[in-house]
């Protein structure tokens, strides 16, 4: 993961700008923006959500509860591909009088001291859509006034879209929505643009940018704080804590005890139509996933660390059982016959050899936000009880 950075000295000395000022000097440069965007995420190519594609597409499993499934006798077994759906696509949200209470000064995530006027106009930005569905939980949804292509939750539809190219943020799209704050990581770039953004006098808050499941509270309490609500990003820490609690003991007690029965599993990102193909390891977030869903990370195994390009080495050592994809990836490649023909060395795995491929909606499988127990349940739904996941997509 890149460093964290703070705006530099001579970033903060220089005179602010008005954002009409601001807006006139970045007409002309608009597609310099665009042809150069700046990658700051580990993920090389957006996926179509990524780029304000088509929002959540309907994928709801079955209404009983995972403690009651009927779970494959030997998961190591199963055969073939399954959707991940989760049980209910509305996102938890605290319902609190607290309102705002601005002014507040922080320190963000860069070291960088920031102080929030107002939050009547926000833009909260990721490339995985966290920020602007921790702000929906807080019960503040309402401020949102756009969106990133990878926020992809039903409430948000009708929001412009500010991103392009999957990982890029456009500063004029931003200050033609005149936001009074913008909550964003380094993930979204280019980072010249938040330092024009700041230039134009929005504050411009920086949250962490590792996504797991263990990290959501740190998550919710930096939107909070930004957004002068602590008291309801404690309530809603508590709200998501508790149900990843229930969710991740209904889980721990249901599957098998010992690890030696249960799937051996990986971390595809691909994108077929950049012929992109990335295995997730250590540090990426996808394997907080694989713990908390129960299955033996084989990516730690073989000593894989963050979001590198895959290779058949790799693949034929690893031996996955398993393999969690994004549905948008799954597809981009034509199915699972697609990628296993794009990938030999897949082919010749377990997890090849008996199609055993989990996929999940782009938006909502590494958003670690407020759904992530939801989230979660899901992928082990699919996983253990495929057939009361939700149907299987095989891509295509």
């Amino acid at each position: 993961m890149a460093p964290r950075t703070s705006p530099s000295p001579q970033t903060r000395s220089r005179p602010p700008l008005t954002r009409r000022a601001l807006r006139a000097r970045l007409t002309g440069a608009a597609a310099l923006l665009v042809a150069v965007p700046l990658v700051l995420s580990g993920c090389a190519v957006p996926s179509s959500a990524e780029t304000g594609g088509p929002l959540e597409q309907e994928c709801i499993a079955t209404e009983v509860p995972f403690a009651e499934l009927d779970l494959a006798d030997a998961p190591r077994a199963v055969e073939g591909p399954s959707t991940a759906c989760l049980a209910d696509a509305t996102l938890p949200v605290i319902d609190a009088d607290e309102r705002p209470a601005l002014p507040v000064t922080l320190t963000d995530a860069s070291g960088a001291e920031v102080t929030v006027e107002r939050a009547d106009r926000v833009l909260a930005l990721d490339i995985a859509g966290t920020l602007a569905a921790t702000v929906h939980g807080l019960g503040l949804g309402e401020l949102l006034v756009g969106r990133d292509g990878s926020t992809g939750f039903a409430e948000v539809a009708d929001l412009p879209v500010v991103t392009h190219d999957g990982h890029s943020i456009s500063a004029e799209a931003i200050l033609a929505l005149d936001p009074d704050l913008v909550i964003t990581d380094t993930t979204l770039g280019p980072r010249s643009v938040l330092d024009q953004l700041r230039d134009a006098g929005i504050p411009v808050v920086t949250t962490t940018r590792e996504r797991s499941v263990d990290n959501v509270d740190e998550i919710i309490a930096e939107v909070a704080a930004a957004l002068g609500v602590p008291a309801r990003g404690d309530a809603l820490a508590k709200l998501v804590g508790d149900e990843l609690d229930r969710v991740n003991a209904e889980i721990a007690a249901a599957i098998p005890a010992d690890a030696a029965d249960r799937p051996r599993t990986l971390f595809l990102y691909v994108r077929g139509d950049a012929n992109v193909y990335y295995l997730f390891g250590a540090e990426s977030g996808a394997d907080s996933l694989v713990d908390a869903v129960g299955g033996v990370d084989v990516a730690e195994e073989i000593g894989w660390v963050g979001m590198r390009p895959i290779t058949a080495e790799a693949l034929v050592e690893a031996k996955p059982e398993l393999v969690l994809l994004m549905s948008g990836g799954l597809e981009s490649v034509g199915g699972v016959d697609g990628l296993l023909e794009r990938l030999p060395a897949l082919a010749s795995t377990p997890a090849g050899q008996h199609r055993r491929f989990v996929d999940m909606a782009d938006t909502e499988i590494l958003g670690f936000g407020p759904r992530t127990p939801a989230v979660v349940e899901a992928l082990a739904r699919a996983i253990y009880a495929p057939t009361e996941s939700g149907p299987a997509s095989d891509g295509e």
